[in-house]
């Protein structure tokens, strides 16, 4: 019988208070202090996937919404959308909160990241394939598929080579 993982499985929160040493003179949170959460929380999602190292092989559509300041509580999740051969995308979403205030949670950016599992020897290797259990995980899933196939497509690689059907 062959292993699947649902989306729930591995769907992974992390948070953290934003503090001045991420920031700019101005308050504003750096960019990339806040792709660093992203890319840990989505390989957090890919491990517990997969069981195995997991490394960054693609960050795509990496969309900022709303800027995000210092003493604000940053809320990153991530869950996977597609599984390939070897290959797991994830979509992350970022939301932030004044936790001082009234305002709730604003999506503040969002991105896919696709991770690959490696075995001992640092080579690709399998991963469980992914149940989808409600129409929005087929749709998420679908489209995760043809990134997949479009990234195929532009690099020459073959589309069969990581491409798995549901």
């Amino acid at each position: 019988m062959e292993k699947r993982k649902t989306v729930s499985e591995t769907r992974t929160i992390l948070s953290d208070i934003m503090l001045p040493s991420q920031a700019n003179p101005a308050g504003n949170v750096h960019g990339g202090e806040i792709m660093k959460m992203m890319d840990n929380c989505a390989g957090v999602a890919a491990r517990r996937h997969a069981h195995k190292n997991c490394v960054t092989a693609r960050v795509d559509e990496l969309m900022f919404y709303h800027p995000i300041f210092v003493g604000q509580l940053v809320i990153c999740e991530a869950c996977l959308v597609y599984v390939g051969r070897s290959s797991m995308e994830i979509k992350v979403t970022v939301r932030v909160e004044d936790t001082y205030g009234e305002e709730r949670q604003a999506l503040a950016l969002s991105a896919y990241f696709t991770f690959v599992a490696l075995d001992e020897n640092g080579k690709p290797c399998e991963v469980p394939r992914l149940e989808i259990q409600t129409d929005e995980e087929a749709r998420a899933y679908d489209e995760g598929r043809e990134r997949s196939l479009r990234h195929k497509r532009r690099s020459g690689e073959p589309p069969q080579a990581d491409a798995i059907p549901r």
